[in-house]
C-alpha cells in the first residue's frame, strides 16, 4: 500500500467506523501522545533506562502504526497529499544530503 492508498484507507475508516475526524488541535495532541509512547518503548528497550514489567509486552510496531494513523488523519483533514509531499522530500534529501553523510567523520 502506498501513502496515498493509506490516506484513503484512513478516510474510509473514519467514515465507516468513526463519527468524524477529531479537530486538528486534538489530533496534534493525540500525535504527541502516540510519539511519547514510542519514545517510552525506545528509551527503555534500547536506551539506558530499565524497562518496567508493564512495558515489556508493548508492541513498538503497533505504537509506530498509531503515529502513522494520526499523521494520515492530519494530512487528510488539512488537504495534504502526503504521497506527493513525501516524494518531494525524498528528492530534496537526496540532492542535499547525498555526499553530506558520506563525508561525516562522526559516522565512520
Amino acid at each position: 500500500m502506498n501513502i496515498q492508498d493509506a490516506q484513503k484507507a484512513v478516510d474510509n475508516w473514519i467514515k465507516e467506523h468513526g463519527v468524524r475526524y477529531f479537530n486538528e488541535l486534538t489530533n496534534m495532541a493525540q500525535l504527541t501522545e502516540e510519539v511519547g509512547e514510542v519514545a517510552r518503548i525506545i528509551a527503555r528497550r534500547y536506551g539506558e533506562q530499565s524497562e518496567k514489567e508493564s512495558d515489556k509486552n508493548k508492541d513498538l510496531g503497533e505504537e509506530l502504526a498509531d503515529v502513522v494513523f494520526v499523521v494520515l488523519c492530519l494530512a487528510n483533514q488539512t488537504g495534504v497529499n502526503l504521497q506527493d509531499a513525501f516524494d518531494k522530500k525524498m528528492d530534496i534529501k537526496t540532492d542535499r544530503d547525498h555526499d553530506r553523510h558520506h563525508n561525516n567523520e562522526k559516522l565512520k
